[in-house]
């Protein structure tokens, strides 16, 4: 059974090796990770498969506009609606924080994420030409304006 729970500090360094393990020289590290556990602005979940961390999403807001960071779920865990669940309770839990309305940059090649986000209500806004350096690919900004999905 999957449980959502706030990130910890002790979840750092196993959510760093599961963001390299998945994508690679983008990932964050360690010390990224324990800095958001310092701000008053963000909001992370861990999706747990009993002891083991199976993905993650969290989001830094800003005067209401949530940027979305990070989603990530451990291949052998995907396609089980953890990533859905996991953007829900991040998006609902993340109102304590004063979030509102959501933004996020996707690769344009990730369709999979693609129709997740536009099945909960995002929609592109724009490109930001070469964001993603490894490889190099643009990326799709979307946006869920005043939220109601949650």
């Amino acid at each position: 059974m999957i449980v959502f729970d706030r990130l910890t500090p002790g979840d750092c360094e196993t959510l760093s090796g599961l963001e390299k393990e998945i994508f690679g020289a983008d990932a964050w590290t360690r010390e990224d990770f324990e800095e958001t556990l310092c701000c008053d602005y963000t909001y992370y979940l861990v999706a747990r498969d009993g002891d083991e961390i199976v993905g993650s999403a969290g989001l830094r807001n800003m005067c209401g506009d949530a940027d979305i960071t990070n989603v990530l779920v451990r291949e052998d865990h995907r396609r089980q609606g953890i990533a859905e669940a996991l953007l829900l309770k991040l998006m609902e839990g993340s109102k304590s924080i004063g979030a509102r309305n959501f933004t996020l940059e996707v690769r344009k090649s990730n369709l999979p994420a693609i129709r997740l986000y536009e099945k909960l209500g995002f929609r592109s806004e724009g490109i930001r030409p070469g964001f993603y350096e490894h490889p190099k690919e643009d990326a799709v900004i979307y946006w869920l304006r005043d939220q109601t999905c949650c």
